[in-house]
């Protein structure tokens, strides 16, 4: 599959944080007025791990989050418009994971609302939710495509 570099959020971006939202990687520009930025075909919104995430000590939990807002610093303190989450994951060392977090792991993906109650803002990203612990190793690779059932992600994060 190629990837549209203007279609990507992180390239093996750190997830390494502190308890608490962080933005992850890069924002996609919508435009002034978000609308249809799929021009009539559905968008899909995949995230993997490249790098094992893991904590240090006491495990933690970690979801990942879509969400707009009208700044390209797109806000952490919860007034930022989320359209989709993923599942939460509890977050340990390497042998307690959950194989999501795994390098070449699949955390998320699935097709973008259309509308709906959440209206798009005009920028988009991720954000790391990270509650309990310090998050002290990973990263991850997010995207839109049109298709993501050729998607093949690869443990050494080389995609």
């Amino acid at each position: 599959m190629i990837i549209d570099t203007l279609l990507e959020f992180a390239d093996a971006e750190t997830v390494n944080a502190a308890a608490g939202t962080a933005l992850i990687g890069d924002v996609i520009d919508l435009g002034a007025t978000p609308q249809d930025f799929g021009n009539g075909r559905q968008m899909y919104l995949v995230i993997q791990t490249a790098v094992e995430i893991i904590t240090a000590g006491a495990a933690g939990t970690l979801t990942f989050q879509l969400a707009s807002d009208a700044a390209a610093a797109i806000a952490t303190d919860g007034s930022a418009s989320i359209h989709l989450q993923s599942d939460i994951f509890v977050t340990d060392g390497t042998d307690a994971n959950d194989a999501a977090l795994k390098a070449g792991g699949t955390i998320y993906q699935g097709a973008m609302p259309l509308g709906g109650s959440v209206p798009y803002e005009r920028y988009l990203g991720i954000l790391a939710v990270t509650a309990t612990t310090t998050t002290t190793a990973g990263s991850i690779d997010a995207f839109l495509t049109f298709d993501p059932s050729f998607n093949k992600s690869y443990p050494d994060g080389t995609n």
